[in-house]
């Protein structure tokens, strides 16, 4: 019995470790990426005159670059011995290629060095994760990645808020391209800053595990914060697709795989030209911009907690296909009409609404990212859960993928009006291919689980702490 109670209340680690300080490593990387976020996008927009299909086509390089060196960097760590290099080189690679896109003269350097970036932002993912899993114990791997979850949230809501002041405060009399450019240089600062803590602090796992026998890790969030570049999953890469087909899913755990694919096609649709919408369509300026988002990114970050009570104490099911008809509706209250005309387009009047929409929109992308992990993992059995899980970031990576480039089409050639509209039918759409799938099938387990969670005074391993995070 004492060795129970020591086994729970104690953070016991793997290896002695005298400090778990290199996990602040990634607090600087996620202030740079809540400023890169919607910068790269704007500075492609006003300083090269970019069209909203070519910054589109950025976003969407960037992110394809990362899904395959995700996996790539991953399996390369395992075979070396040294982890803590591939992550602050991942680090250093990160904050160069970002100081370099800042100074980059023409819009196709500008289009290869974020491919460049993004190649180099994919080791941090798997990396990061491994070192964790490695220097802490197994039970305390939920309340650490939720930790991780939380970094990632602040650091990006932080570098947002950063944003906002650098380009309407420090940078107000200033020509706005320069002010631009110095901004995306800091974020490339804070990203090599994280590569110092991460060599001052992290210490070489004495015991090593493969990736493939955490399969039963349930907290594959999508991110904190959704933002319109891919999000830089903190944990991903556990799951090697690679794995055996043995433990082939059933058909209706596909069925949700595409729903989940059709929606996050939807998603991206969106979010895939958002900051060319509020530059040129609502006529914000820069900071407005960063403003708009900043109140996602706070939203989300607020009510990760929440969300995971939330799921845990419904179906994940209800919840799922609530925050998905919530977030259909503020879809469509994006679109033009005469509150535009009666706010007045670049007011702050009109800044405030959409700010409080997007704040929305992040309130019920807390839930959705809780509840759509939740809504696989009972579905599926133990032996099929990573596989499952791998799929899902999969499915979750190729749909957006296709949103980002098709809503960059749709808005360019057909306006605000039709992309907006086919964004919210399309999610509409994902929504409707999860009603065949019965209500029952979450009931059950979720009342064993809290059952359990009684009886050990434990919190399960299910109720899903926050991550992903990280865009859309």
């Amino acid at each position: 019995m004492n060795r129970v109670s020591f086994d729970v209340k104690t953070r016991t680690v793997v290896r002695p470790s005298s400090s778990d300080l290199w996990f602040l490593a990634y607090l600087p990387l996620a202030i740079s990426d809540g400023i890169a976020t919607p910068l790269i996008p704007l500075l492609a927009l006003q300083h090269f005159g970019a069209s909203a299909f070519a910054v589109t086509i950025i976003i969407a390089a960037s992110a394809m670059s990362q899904v395959p060196f995700t996996i790539l960097w991953g399996n390369l760590s395992d075979r070396v011995a040294h982890r803590k290099f591939f992550l602050v080189g991942s680090f250093v690679a990160t904050g160069a290629a970002i100081i370099l896109i800042a100074l980059a003269h023409d819009l196709l350097t500008y289009f290869w060095l974020n491919v460049v970036e993004g190649l180099a932002s994919a080791a941090s993912a798997p990396i990061g994760t491994m070192l964790l899993l490695e220097t802490r114990h197994k039970r305390w791997w939920p309340q650490d990645i939720g930790l991780f979850g939380l970094i990632s949230g602040l650091g990006t809501t932080a570098g947002l808020a950063l944003g906002f002041v650098w380009l309407f405060v420090v940078g107000l009399a200033s020509p706005a391209i320069q002010v631009m450019t110095g901004l995306l240089i800091l974020s490339g600062v804070l990203a090599l800053l994280s590569a110092v803590v991460a060599w001052a602090w992290i210490e070489e796992p004495a015991t090593r595990i493969d990736r493939r026998t955490v399969s039963d890790l349930v907290h594959l969030h999508r991110g904190v914060v959704e933002r319109i570049r891919q999000v830089r999953l903190r944990v991903v890469g556990i799951i090697d697709l690679t794995r055996s087909t043995s433990d082939r899913l059933p058909g209706r755990e596909y069925l949700f795989l595409a729903a989940l694919a059709v929606m996050s096609v939807g998603f991206d649709i969106f979010y895939g030209p958002f900051p060319v919408f509020l530059s040129q369509g609502a006529r914000f300026s820069n900071a407005g911009v960063f403003i708009v988002y900043l109140g996602s990114a706070a939203a989300s970050t607020a009510l990760f907690f929440h969300s995971g009570k939330a799921v845990d104490a419904h179906s994940p099911k209800s919840v799922f296909l609530q925050s998905l008809g919530a977030r259909v509706a503020l879809l469509l209250l994006f679109l033009w009409g005469p509150l535009y005309v009666l706010l007045g387009l670049g007011t702050p009047a009109l800044l405030g609404w959409l700010t409080v929409l997007n704040a929305l929109l992040g309130v019920t992308w807390a839930f959705i990212s809780t509840a759509s992990t939740l809504f696989l993992v009972r579905l599926v059995g133990r032996s099929a859960r990573g596989r499952a899980l791998g799929l899902y970031n999969a499915f979750a990576g190729a749909g957006g993928l296709l949103g980002v480039l098709l809503g960059g089409y749709l808005y360019a050639t057909y306006g605000v009006h039709l992309a907006y509209t086919v964004a919210a039918v399309t999610v509409l759409v994902g929504g409707a291919l999860l009603l065949p799938i019965p209500y029952h099938m979450f009931q059950i387990p979720h009342a064993r689980t809290r059952r359990s969670r009684s009886n050990r005074g434990a919190r399960a391993l299910t109720s899903g702490p926050p991550r992903r995070g990280g865009r859309g």
